[in-house]
């Protein structure tokens, strides 16, 4: 380290964290490879403010900012150091920095890290100890300067940025860009702010990009990455003044999310958490070290991953006594662990009507024991959907309880496909414990999908504004999955939002598993399974194979191959396959079941060519998943349409081939650990398991 301006720093596993001040005896923050730290230098002019904070009122941010963000305003300015605490114990640590204001204003910047994990986790508390109401209009989880650290200023204008970027059905592309490119080079002058400000406002907080960003200095070979653990509306910004490069997040401000809090004389407000990681090394490997913050898995998952069933592919939204039974009949035997039954199953017309959460009696005459019964004597475990924080508003629920729905300007929320029910209503979570919670208990049921399929948008009715009102109603709904988990021993809880809508670390901590997407028979299932290996744990990704009668052995082996990227998930024409091709599933069943304790521990590595097009891709892509502790890697392979290379090679750390998946006879060669591996056709796919 050279700069006398560091006051504190601090060891955590492989990173080394530093507080500093700049010219005017404010602190800022940084976090380094420890094996880089004595390479670093801290420059004061770099330090971005440990916290942004805008309070209503205060002076509004100059250098070209105002109306763009509500960074570097007036009330950043105000806030001086005042003390750091440091508790330590078995599990970690915890650094609390505490900045005051004249006016007694406190701010907490708190720390976490966990002991024998990659990464940290940090938000902001505010505490109003004045005698008058504070509005805060914007208050970060994180703030970041001096990026880079490594070399001279000059070398901030070589940094990349990495971001994902995320629709329906086409989740986590990944986006690069220099710092010139997003247009962020250092004005003639230096001053001028310019910044690059990103997020989504609504209840959907994976949509157009997820909460993540990575910073990357090629020189020196370090990245940094952040996800933000947010529900709700959220944004960051990267910003470049004078020789600053900073990156910052959490809550959509009150200009990007209608947000503002009041916080009365004597009250906090603390931000969500953000997951912060360095380490030397490409983005690609750095993300996945965020993953050891939300790891957790259920007893069912721990040492290997189950394979589940879910109809929806088979019935379209109509499962029904008759074919629920034809259904287990063909599972039965089969290695299958979950058999799910999706939507459809209650209400009296269409499938579409969510919130009418009572049994279709047409669809199941004798009750749905009976078919329940009928799975787990097959051994198999019975699964059930739900939608319980929307519904439609035909629904019978809607026309008797239109007071129990959210509202903006006094108006339900209607979007055309969904309105959503107000999650901080008592007699909303009296509801739903009754007709999610009891069923669930009824019936014996141990795993839920829950899905959510559309956005509140900027936010509902509530006497702070619109964005205060969805942040609220989020966390409402989130107790509601906590409910669930409390009063329904053993429940596995997968998140679905069309897929993947939702999946960000505050809700993948409430739910065991998630659909990783809505892509159900889409040949870009593999490329978006990949992308999401640097977002989510593969082992809580759910990857679905839907396998129609039509299909030739090399689609169904492409089908089956792509769920090895994840949690395997069944659905399609399974009562009509031939003998080849259940022969074809079942081996690929027996294949995963041998080897996903390698998704449940491991590094992914990525090759391949770019793919422009998810739905016309062309070329070929492989994920090598690698697990240290035991030496074994799982690689799977996938070629695309286009002209293909007759031969790829990958390097991977094995020195022998233990087993191979394919469909076409293609020859592997291993030779100083690269593996070479003949190509034969456009859309076919490999599972090849290696070890050391």
């Amino acid at each position: 380290m050279k700069n006398s301006n560091v006051f504190s720093s601090y060891e955590l596993g492989d990173m080394t964290v530093f507080y500093f001040k700049n010219s005017i005896g404010q602190p800022g923050f940084g976090i380094v490879p420890s094996a880089l730290k004595d390479r670093c230098t801290y420059c004061s002019e770099q330090v971005d403010p440990l916290v942004q904070v805008h309070i209503r009122g205060d002076g509004l941010a100059g250098d070209f900012l105002n109306g763009l963000s509500l960074s570097q305003t007036g009330s950043s300015a105000l806030f001086r150091y005042s003390e750091q605490n440091v508790e330590q114990n078995n599990d970690g640590i915890t650094i609390t920095t505490t900045l005051q204001d004249s006016r007694e204003h406190f701010l907490y910047h708190r720390l976490v890290y966990r002991r024998n994990t990659r990464a940290i986790t940090v938000s902001v508390i505010f505490e109003n100890r004045g005698d008058t109401p504070v509005v805060l209009e914007n208050l970060s989880s994180f703030s970041m300067g001096n990026l880079t650290p490594f070399g001279s200023h000059q070398d901030i204008d070589k940094l990349l940025v990495h971001r994902a970027k995320s629709w329906w059905s086409a989740e986590g592309r990944w986006e690069v860009a220099s710092v010139e490119q997003l247009h962020l080079e250092r004005s003639w002058s230096g001053s001028g702010t310019r910044m690059e400000k990103f997020g989504q406002t609504g209840s959907m907080p994976v949509r157009h990009y997820f909460p993540f960003a990575a910073v990357e200095d090629p020189g020196a070979g370090v990245t940094w990455a952040v996800q933000l653990a947010c529900p709700s509306s959220w944004q960051m910004e990267l910003r470049r003044n004078y020789s600053g490069f900073h990156i910052n997040g959490g809550l959509a401000d009150y200009e990007y999310g209608h947000w503002k809090k009041t916080v009365m004389p004597g009250d906090c407000f603390e931000t969500p958490h953000a997951l912060l990681t360095t380490a030397e090394g490409r983005p690609d490997a750095v993300s996945q070290r965020l993953q050891d913050l939300n790891i957790c898995f259920s007893e069912d998952f721990k040492d290997k991953l189950p394979v589940i069933f879910n109809e929806f592919c088979t019935t379209w939204g109509n499962p029904n006594e008759e074919n629920l039974r034809k259904i287990v009949n063909i599972l039965r035997g089969r290695g299958i662990d979950y058999l799910v039954i999706d939507c459809g199953w209650y209400g009296d017309e269409s499938w579409e009507n969510m919130g009418d959460w009572y049994l279709n009696e047409k669809k199941f005459p004798n009750g749905l024991q009976c078919v329940v019964d009928a799975i787990k004597e097959a051994g198999i475990k019975p699964g059930i959907w739900f939608e319980m924080e929307n519904c439609t508003l035909k629904s019978r629920f809607a026309k008797e309880h239109p007071d129990w729905l959210l509202c903006r300007h006094g108006t339900p929320i209607d979007t055309g496909r969904r309105s959503f029910l107000n999650m901080a209503n008592p007699e909303v979570q009296e509801y739903l414990q009754h007709t999610v919670i009891d069923f669930l208990n009824a019936y014996g049921f141990r795993y839920i999908k829950v899905d959510y399929n559309d956005s509140i948008g900027m936010g509902c009715d509530h006497p702070e504004g619109l964005g205060e009102g969805l942040r609220e109603h989020m966390l409402s709904s989130q107790e509601f999955f906590r409910k669930m988990r409390r009063d329904v021993p053993g429940l596995i809880i997968e998140n679905c939002s069309s897929g993947g809508h939702r999946l960000e670390p505050s809700m993948m901590a409430l739910c065991d598993i998630a659909s990783f997407s809505d892509a159900h028979e889409c040949v870009s299932i593999p490329i978006i399974a990949a992308n999401l290996h640097r977002l989510i744990h593969p082992a809580k990704s759910q990857i679905w194979a839907v396998l129609r009668k039509n299909d030739s052995i090399r689609r169904i082996h492409y089908s089956l191959i792509n769920t090895m990227l994840g949690v395997m998930c069944l659905s399609g024409d399974v009562y009509d396959l031939s003998a080849e091709q259940w022969k074809c599933t079942e081996n690929a069943i027996s294949f995963y079941k041998k080897y996903s304790s390698i998704i449940c521990s491991g590094t992914s590595s990525f090759f391949g060519t770019t793919i422009e097009n998810y739905g016309n891709p062309t070329g070929w892509q492989a994920v090598a998943r690698y697990n240290p502790s035991t030496g074994e890697t799982l690689l799977i392979v996938h070629t695309f349409g286009g002209e293909l290379p007759e031969q790829i090679t990958v390097p991977v750390s094995a020195s022998g081939i233990t087993d191979i998946l394919c469909s076409e006879n293609n020859e592997i060669t291993l030779h100083d650990n690269q593996i070479s591996i003949q190509l034969k056709a456009n859309f076919e796919a490999l599972a090849i398991a290696l070890k050391e």
